[in-house]
């Protein structure tokens, strides 16, 4: 009997492929048996990650999520997919005083306005297959905000508000659409939110996790399942993946 674990003859998207969480679901999808699509600004970090796939058939579709022509362009260009993920992000801490239109604006439009968009032009464009799934890379912090996090918590908030939609929208299709929301996770983008904090601060914080914190393969192995057939019976759902920070600390 077949493992459901497996992603044989699907083609999936991947944003935000050239680093982090990102870059390992690409590697994983390939070793699960996916043709992937890769997507993000920086070419020659598209081209590392596309190095690292086992397989054939693979491809780097660069582009700038933050151009609205760009996206247009990309979802007609995209093979039928069997899947999506959304792993572009981008986080920038700040107090509520010092928020701006142009600071929320590049998070939003990052966090929120990009995924939406893309997800939105596939449609359009007619290359999301009937049964596939696309799967929304958010945080805890969309429903657990914590200080200096409005910006942040507030886009991710609305990008579950937004896949949940989706699921409600396309599930005649069998097209399931579903959020991985997880905290602390060792990434490029944890080390830039982690710049600025005292040592004895950010040790302190990372004690708060009684299974310590996440490593991208941790988050990729839940992305396999919800674009496998494991995941058949799951949409509109939103995964926390918190090392117990919620369950210690809430």
């Amino acid at each position: 009997m077949q493992t459901p674990f497996h992603l044989n003859g699907k083609t999936v998207l991947i944003t935000g492929a050239s680093s982090g969480i990102g870059r390992r679901a690409a590697i994983d999808c390939a070793a699960f048996g996916a043709i992937v699509v890769l997507t993000a600004r920086n070419t020659d970090r598209l081209n590392e990650t596309l190095g690292q796939l086992q397989g054939e058939g693979h491809n780097i579709m660069p582009c700038d999520l933050l151009d609205e022509k760009a996206i247009s362009a990309l979802a007609k260009a995209m093979p039928p997919l069997d899947g999506i993920v959304h792993c572009a992000g981008l986080v920038k801490p700040f107090p509520v005083a010092f928020l701006n239109a142009a600071k929320l604006n590049e998070i939003m439009y990052t966090n929120f306005y990009a995924p939406a968009l893309l997800t939105a032009a596939l449609f359009k464009a007619k290359k999301i297959k009937d049964e596939a799934s696309l799967v929304f890379l958010s945080s805890i912090s969309g429903q657990f905000p914590g200080k200096g996090n409005a910006m942040y918590a507030s886009s991710k908030a609305a990008l579950e508000t937004f896949a949940k939609t989706v699921a409600s929208e396309y599930i005649s299709r069998r097209i399931r659409s579903n959020c991985i929301s997880p905290a602390m996770v060792k990434t490029p983008m944890y080390d830039y939110s982690s710049e600025g904090m005292f040592e004895e601060a950010m040790a302190e914080h990372v004690s708060k996790y009684p299974l310590g914190v996440g490593y991208p393969e941790d988050v990729s192995n839940a992305i396999i399942y919800f674009l496998s057939p494991a995941s058949k019976w799951v949409t509109g759902a939103n995964l926390y993946m918190d090392g117990g920070f919620l369950l210690s600390n809430g």
